[in-house]
């Protein structure tokens, strides 16, 4: 009979810990959006902030008691008694109670320095402190977790001590003790060794929680649960203070895949890359393109060596299946990889997975883009629209006549105003139309979009959600040409995609990449309806009878 495997407890502090991030910052509403989240992917343990520290974390727990959460528990975090205070009459001791959580988390100090310098109280003191606050919410029938700050360094300072404070907090009622490396210096050698000695010491189980200091916060983790750690702590994406805390996406990926631990509900690791870029967005952050397990870059392949490998054996260059923690393969069109990087990506979509010739014309195509300056790495639609181009396969959706883009600073504004004149033939018809924005790109998209609205109403699904600049040949100093990469989103489909323009002007640079993601979404959108219509060539509509329109 197969033994069940070991359930490791996911202890995400996003909400509390994650927030002390630079640049980080949640409302009321994000906290309890990113809960849900968290809920269900089947996180265990959800710790949502300090409730005395500051009014927008006491609402969150009064609003998190009206969310039904399937699975996951709420902790309200805090620290131990002041010093010259009882537990009764210490505010942030009852305003733990008060959050009305089934967990309490207490902080207290383990490294006789910080009791000796930052606290400068006798050890005795800062034992009793530990002793009363945990008793204290334990006799309320919290579960209390107790955190063990500084635990890695006290205990290399003076283990004696170290282990004596675990053991009060032990004795006075935790249900966990989760030791917790703070400055974020150890390596997984110490932490292993550590664990040991302390789960030899006490009976109560043990959690860990790691920063990311060294670069080591995950095999910190990782080497505590191999040592007897049974909770992990730690925030998505590893968002936290100073270089972050331990990603919670990566410990979850690897206990469950190369550890064969329990963890999340069942279906909930297939979320983990969904849950990942939900809270980038939510932080207003950018995904890490490399992120293991669920970054952008995670499973995409360059190389036409390892292209050609992977389309024959998969897991020959990809240490797991990418669908197991909802991410998918890429391959990153250049011209390192090959025709079998083209035959992977634009085979079957254009069918030419296995004409040679076509093949080899496309990447003459890509490395003659290439060497002007043109990157298709991330610009898939661009590269897409290229080789419809080569082949034939492509009409456009309408005729430039011009556009003109205007942008006057004065004394009498702060900002300066910006102004795009667009004007172009669509199926016979003349759109001649006025935007401003914020910028000329801004403009330029509005311009178009309003031009385009009567006659494709989908161009309004697009959104431009990042814009990148680069100069290319930075020696040519103010004649250099520049690459313009955007990234966009489709709201129909959800779909990101991005495009690129290369020119000596960054106005006509960006026209190009932006042109690139409307004819994108247009030609997909319509081919897309068209199925399964055998002829899935992009066609505008018949031109009508000559008209003009202006806004």
């Amino acid at each position: 009979m197969t033994a069940k495997p070991q359930r490791i407890e996911l202890y995400d502090t996003t909400l509390r810990d994650g927030t002390q991030g630079q640049n980080v910052s949640l409302s009321l509403q994000d906290k309890l959006l990113i809960a849900a989240r968290l809920d269900d992917l089947g996180v265990d343990v959800i710790e949502g902030g300090y409730p005395l520290s500051n009014p927008k974390d006491a609402a969150f727990f009064r609003e998190i008691r009206g969310m039904r959460l399937r699975h996951a528990r709420v902790a309200a975090f805090g620290m131990t008694r002041r010093k010259d205070r009882t537990v009764e009459k210490d505010e942030g001791m009852q305003a733990l109670l008060a959050a009305d959580t089934e967990i309490v988390t207490i902080v207290g100090k383990t490294w006789d320095l910080h009791v000796r310098e930052v606290l400068k109280v006798p050890e005795k003191v800062n034992l009793r402190m530990i002793a009363d606050s945990v008793r204290f919410c334990a006799a309320a029938g919290r579960r209390v977790v107790y955190d063990a700050e500084h635990f890695f360094d006290g205990y290399a300072a003076n283990p004696t001590f170290a282990l004596r404070t675990l053991e009060a907090a032990q004795e006075a009622g935790a249900s966990c003790i989760c030791l917790c490396d703070t400055n974020g210096g150890s390596l997984p050698e110490r932490v292993a060794e550590y664990v040991e000695a302390v789960r030899a010491a006490l009976s109560v189980p043990l959690g860990i929680h790691t920063h990311n200091d060294a670069g080591l916060a995950v095999a910190n983790a990782l080497a505590a649960i191999r040592a007897g750690a049974v909770q992990a702590q730690g925030t998505i994406n590893g968002i936290g203070e100073r270089c972050g805390n331990a990603d919670l996406t990566t410990i979850a990926a690897n206990l469950a895949l190369k550890m064969g631990r329990e963890v999340l509900v069942p279906g909930g690791l297939q979320r983990l890359t969904e849950t990942s870029r939900y809270v980038y967005e939510i932080v207003n952050a950018l995904p890490v393109s490399n992120q293991p397990y669920v970054g952008a870059s995670a499973f995409a392949h360059k190389g036409g060596m390892h292209v050609h490998a992977v389309r024959r054996v998969t897991h020959s260059y990809e240490h797991i299946d990418p669908e197991a923690v909802g991410n998918s393969r890429r391959v990153l069109i250049s011209e390192l990889s090959g025709a079998s990087g083209i035959a992977e990506k634009m085979g079957r979509k254009l069918d030419v997975a296995h004409d040679k010739s076509l093949l080899r014309r496309l990447l003459q195509a890509l490395q003659a883009r290439e060497a002007e300056g043109y990157v298709y790495e991330s610009a898939e639609a661009s590269f897409e629209l290229l080789c419809r181009k080569e082949l034939g396969r492509y009409r456009p959706f309408w005729h430039l006549d011009h556009w003109r883009a205007v942008a006057l600073r004065s004394a009498r504004s702060a900002e300066p105003d910006t102004e795009l004149i667009l004007k172009l033939q669509v199926d016979g018809t003349t759109e001649h139309h006025v935007s401003g924005g914020h910028g000329p790109v801004d403009a330029m998209a509005a311009a178009l979009i309003k031009a385009l609205r009567p006659h494709y109403p989908e161009v309004e699904d697009v959104r431009l959600i990042d814009y990148k600049v680069r100069v290319i040949n930075p020696r040519a100093a103010t004649a250099a040409r520049v690459r313009v990469t955007i990234e966009f989103r489709d709201n129909a489909t959800h779909e990101i995609f991005g495009t690129v323009g290369v020119s000596a002007n960054i106005i006509e640079a960006s026209w190009i990449a932006l042109v690139d993601g409307i004819e994108y979404k247009l030609i997909n959108a319509r081919e897309q309806a068209a199925r399964p219509a055998a002829a899935p060539v992009a066609t505008p509509r018949r031109r009508k009878t000559g008209k003009t329109r202006k806004g």
